[in-house]
């Protein structure tokens, strides 16, 4: 490393927020809020308790097996319950929950209520297919509400989800199926990039010769990209003729705080693709509290993570911690410089988006342009930017 690149990362440049953003914040004092954080179990109790429980927990944390720590030890609850049924009797009943938005400047809007019965469907519609607590579903799906809809549906039931990136070959969507053992596919016509439709259900088919563990295939009419329903396996559906007649009303599924939730799998940029398994008590209080303490989460706020729903940051905090803690978060479906440079500019000033998270890396191929793109557009409603994944550039 030269030493002009040492001084570049010696960062020491501090900048206070506005007055008004202390004032209004969660958490004043983060000395203070360090120091309660010492009794770990009595700190993540208080937090736990923001939430539907169906059985309050015997235990806050077990060490006794370290490094598997038990969180909520036999409290029973579920993700999808906390995330969405929580909030349609009250006052976001009506909010939007999903505001959806693509490079083609189409916008979805679902509100709690909304997507709490398509969340139902869906649910009943996988329970009809043979789905039951335990079983896992993957999905090879764009940016989409339907992605969304599927995945909380799952929790409901008690079903794990495995989300496969949807810039993934073949190979790559191959290892992550046939190692979750999943027995339902959701894919699509096609995903939207920099203006031209990559076709998923050709990836997809040709990935499905080597996955016998599926039983069937549910496809979205995303783009309206040709398609043809395969002759050879006789196991495929539109999502909408699956959800034709279902049941509104499914009921949740009682989840221990230690039952799977979903697995994600690893890059496999150093090697195997290793799936990671998250369980349900622990995750949901932990996403809530990291999302509301950083980001200062607020009723109000339109939220925006910029990350895929294909990764980590994409699961936790564009879906489940903004839904548990009933904002409106912002999917988007598009590169951030397409049709230009100013896109991500222009849906923030469209939106009024208030809470901005995205990557170093974006921001880094963003910078190329300079000051012109942003200075076009009105970005006064931004009060709180955040980035991560590695060290942003000073």
């Amino acid at each position: 490393m030269s030493k002009d690149t040492s001084v570049l990362l010696d960062e020491k440049r501090l900048f206070k927020p506005d007055y008004h953003l202390v004032e209004e914040a969660h958490i004043k004092n983060w000395e203070a809020e360090l120091e309660k954080g010492k009794d770990i179990e009595k700190y993540w109790e208080e937090k736990a308790h923001q939430f539907e429980w169906f059985k309050k927990w015997d235990k806050v944390l077990d060490e006794s097996k370290k490094p598997f720590y038990q969180w909520f030890v036999n409290g029973k609850t579920n993700l999808c319950y906390n995330a969405v049924d929580r909030w349609i009797n009250t006052d976001k009943r009506n909010q939007v929950a999903i505001l959806y938005a693509n490079e083609r400047g189409e916008e979805i809007k679902l509100t709690y209520y909304e997507l709490y019965r398509e969340v139902n469907k869906m649910a009943s519609a996988l329970k009809n297919l043979g789905i039951k607590k335990g079983d896992t579903v993957s999905m090879y799906l764009p940016m989409c509400p339907e992605l969304l809809i599927s995945m909380l549906a799952c929790t409901r039931i008690g079903a794990l989800h495995s989300v496969v990136y949807s810039g993934l070959s073949v190979g790559g969507f191959v290892e992550r199926i046939n190692d979750s053992k999943a027995k339902v596919l959701l894919t699509a016509d096609g995903t939207y990039r920099r203006g031209k439709i990559i076709d998923l259900k050709k990836i997809a088919d040709e990935a499905l010769l080597q996955c016998p563990t599926i039983e069937t295939v549910v496809l979205v009419r995303h783009t309206g990209n040709p398609i043809k329903i395969s002759e050879l396996s006789g196991r495929e559906i539109l999502y909408t003729t699956l959800l034709e007649g279902e049941n509104e009303l499914c009921p949740v599924e009682e989840m221990d705080a230690e039952d799977p939730l979903f697995i994600l799998y690893t890059s496999g940029s150093t090697g195997k693709p290793k799936g990671v398994l998250h369980t349900t008590g622990g995750y949901m209080v932990g996403v809530a509290t990291s999302l509301q303490n950083v980001f200062d989460i607020h009723n109000g706020d339109l939220w925006w993570c910029t990350g895929d729903i294909g990764w980590i940051t994409g699961h936790s905090y564009l879906i489940y911690g903004p839904l548990l803690l009933g904002t409106t978060t912002l999917v988007y479906e598009g590169a951030p410089d397409y049709p230009d440079p100013g896109a991500w500019w222009k849906i923030v000033e469209k939106y009024g988006v208030t809470k901005l998270y995205t990557a170093p890396t974006a921001i880094r191929h963003l910078m190329r342009y300079g000051n012109k793109y942003p200075q076009l557009y009105d970005l006064s409603s931004l009060k709180i930017l955040g980035s991560v994944g590695e060290p942003i550039n000073p």
